[in-house]
């Protein structure tokens, strides 16, 4: 089996990685490494857990590492993430190997005071959700001229969040000669048009079933009379856990955390009214 280092990965970085156990690359992350060092376009098709943000952060970090700063607002690199919660995650482990390479992220729901203090900074590897880029961008306090490297993760979860007309308006704002990478569970669709539209002769790469995985699931359903349903909810929930319950509303939701603390089930509700440091906590405490 290929090490990290037989596929050209810098000697820090194969280092950083072995300090946390990682020395061999996920199926993913062997099949694409080596073409995005090169600095070829990737298009990749893997589930979730499949080690997609090393395939496409460890190529991002070694491209940089050799390279100068970056000016401040004007990053080198930029990943498009769909959720806050994932652009944290994407931040967290490119951070764990990124040497000198600094990586900050920006996200709505939260101020914008530290984020525009980091971009004054200087960043290399710019992790974003599209809304609260647009929003710097529209304010002054980022520039996309000299971003040569793109990446665009789980593509189609951002296309389902109507996200993409903002993708391509980030696109078109970053050189014309970046490396764009992508990486999404399907690649069809609107995915096939970013693909089309904005990658020049890309190498792809598909890991695992082609269609999501449901397989795995055992679905149960159950009708409830509506005064006897919290107690069986808890009698569901003491039988697996942890456990994760989805209500229509936010306002369900929290109702429904309240109902279960008084039968004496800890919980916690994660919803777009939450704000971001009380989402990270109850992600976090689960």
């Amino acid at each position: 089996m290929n090490t990290f280092a037989d596929l050209g990965v810098p000697s820090f970085v194969c280092d950083a990685l072995a300090r946390r156990g990682i020395t061999h690359p996920f199926e993913i992350q062997a099949a694409t490494i080596a073409d995005a060092l090169a600095g070829r376009d990737v298009c990749g098709r893997a589930p979730t857990g499949s080690g997609k943000t090393l395939a496409f952060g460890v190529p991002l970090v070694a491209s940089l590492a050799d390279g100068g700063r970056s000016a401040p607002g004007r990053p080198l690199a930029l990943v498009l993430a769909p959720t806050r919660e994932l652009a944290e995650q994407i931040t967290g482990e490119l951070r764990s190997f990124s040497g000198r390479v600094r990586v900050d992220p920006v996200y709505g729901g939260v101020g914008y005071g530290k984020q525009i203090a980091a971009l004054r900074r200087g960043v290399e590897v710019l992790v974003a959700c599209p809304g609260r880029l647009e929003d710097l961008i529209a304010s002054n306090h980022v520039d996309l001229g000299d971003v040569r490297h793109v990446v665009i993760d789980e593509a189609d979860r951002m296309a389902d969040m109507g996200f993409v007309p903002a993708v391509r308006r980030l696109l078109d704002r970053t050189a014309p000669t970046r490396q764009t990478v992508l990486f999404s569970a399907t690649l069809d669709g609107d995915v096939a048009k970013l693909t089309a539209e904005y990658q020049r002769d890309p190498v792809r790469h598909e890991v695992g079933e082609s269609t999501p995985d449901v397989k795995a699931a055992t679905h149960r359903f159950m009708k409830v009379e509506r005064e006897h349903r919290n107690a069986v909810v808890v009698d569901v929930v003491n039988s697996a856990w942890p456990s994760i319950i989805f209500s229509r509303t936010r306002h369900g939701a929290d109702r429904v955390a309240k109902q279960l603390e008084r039968l004496g089930v800890k919980t916690a509700p994660i919803h777009g009214g939450r704000s971001q440091s009380q989402r990270q906590r109850a992600l976090d405490d689960f």
